[in-house]
């Protein structure tokens, strides 16, 4: 505090000693018509006053003068240090350093804000963090699927697929395979064997609420038209009738059943079934070259018809294992209901009678070879009655040789 104030002495000094003299110096500006009048040589009665009064006053007014301005200097020199350090120790809180308290404020402040920089800074990492350990945790990693098995609706998103393919072969990345194909009823995070068991349990116990539903009708889901998801994912639509409505309360009844056994299934949006064929996201590197699909590039499509589905199984699928040879999800259980056509066997089906097959051929090839050797036998020995007995013959020969 006292180097400022020995900054600010001296111009108050200075500040106070001109209000001072102005003052002072007021009166003398302001005389009376008499006194002007007396400096200017006119009396009273209206005569000139005696030159010797004239040059009295000049006299007295120059040394006035004179004496204002040596007092005006003096006033103007700085004070002297000791006037100065009598006056700052008569001021309170002389003991202060005011820069020093400032300079402690200013730091304190600036830590603090520091702090709260830090403090706030960690506070959003941690929770970005949260979030992303949050959002790991129940990304979905399985999903119950309704495989699309029909030739027909196959064969037509192909040709969809080859379409696109020959305008911008960059999305030939963005393709799903033909054996992929199938409709997303939920998705659930399975973190552990133990809930994996406890979901194809679940999914066991959604057959008799399925059936239920079904009251032993069959489901045709009927493909036709494309769409998109924000330009990033593409789709053949389901079209609107009884069946698909009863297809999203068989959804609704799933996900229940599932929730209930305490698995996080299910997603916030309404349910919409439809058939992915075309996404963005399968590819990194492709979603850095294209950022949205040009719908222009299926147009010959939008309205196309590409068939029905018979619903007749749901499979507990993983999105993260390894997929089965003809492309299809790892499976981990399944559930089979209602009618299938025999022009549409499933994967099942299909390994299921080719083993039959095989297993009727060579049954009937050992068949034929015994066949065979029993005709060539009859032959060599005439008739079946001689070779009985020489096998008869053979025999007792045999055993008296053992005998022996």
């Amino acid at each position: 505090m006292r180097p400022l104030l020995r900054r600010l002495l001296p111009s108050l000094c200075s500040a106070a000693a001109r209000a001072l003299l102005a003052r002072r110096a007021v009166p003398m500006a302001l005389r009376p018509a008499e006194a002007a009048a007396e400096s200017a040589g006119v009396g009273g009665d209206g005569r000139s006053a005696a030159p010797e009064h004239d040059g009295l006053e000049n006299i007295q007014q120059k040394k006035i003068f004179k004496e204002n301005n040596e007092k005006t200097q003096q006033s103007e020199e700085p004070c002297a240090a000791d006037s100065i350090d009598s006056l700052m120790a008569e001021m309170p809180f002389v003991d202060t350093d005011i820069e020093d308290e400032c300079a402690m404020h200013a730091t304190s402040e600036l830590s603090i804000k520091k702090k709260r920089k830090r403090t706030i800074g960690r506070e959003i990492e941690e929770d970005v963090e949260r979030k992303k350990k949050k959002n790991k945790q129940y990304q979905p990693n399985y999903f119950i699927s309704l495989p699309i098995t029909n030739p027909k609706i196959t064969g037509g998103i192909q040709a969809v697929q080859d379409a696109i393919i020959q305008k911008d072969q960059r999305l030939s990345k963005a393709m799903v395979r033909s054996g992929s194909l199938h409709v997303t009823m939920l998705v659930m995070h399975l973190s552990s064997e133990e809930e994996i068991s406890i979901a194809v349990g679940a999914l066991s116990d959604s057959k008799f609420f399925v059936n239920d539903l079904l009251k032993g009708k069959r489901v045709d889901l009927s493909f036709q038209g494309i769409d998109h998801f924000r330009n990033q994912v593409g789709f053949v639509n389901l079209a609107e009738n009884d069946h698909t409505t009863l297809l999203k309360e068989i959804a609704e009844t799933m996900k229940k059943i599932f929730q209930e056994k305490g698995i996080m299934a299910g997603e916030g949006r309404a349910f919409k079934p439809h058939l992915t064929f075309m996404k963005l996201s399968k590819s990194t590197e492709l979603r850095k070259q294209v950022k949205k699909i040009d719908s222009s590039l299926y147009d010959d499509f939008k309205n196309h018809y590409f068939g029905d589905e018979i619903l007749h199984r749901f499979d507990l699928c993983s999105m993260l294992k390894k997929k089965q040879p003809n492309g299809y999800y790892y499976c981990e259980s399944s559930i089979v209901f209602g009618e299938k056509q025999a022009a549409e066997p499933d994967d099942a089906e299909l390994v299921s009678l080719s083993k039959r097959l095989v297993e009727n051929a060579v049954l009937k090839a050992v068949q034929q070879y015994l066949e065979e050797t029993q005709n060539k036998s009859r032959q060599t020995d005439g008739s079946p009655a001689k070779t009985e007995e020489a096998v008869s013959s053979n025999k007792n020969e045999s055993d008296n040789d053992n005998s022996k």
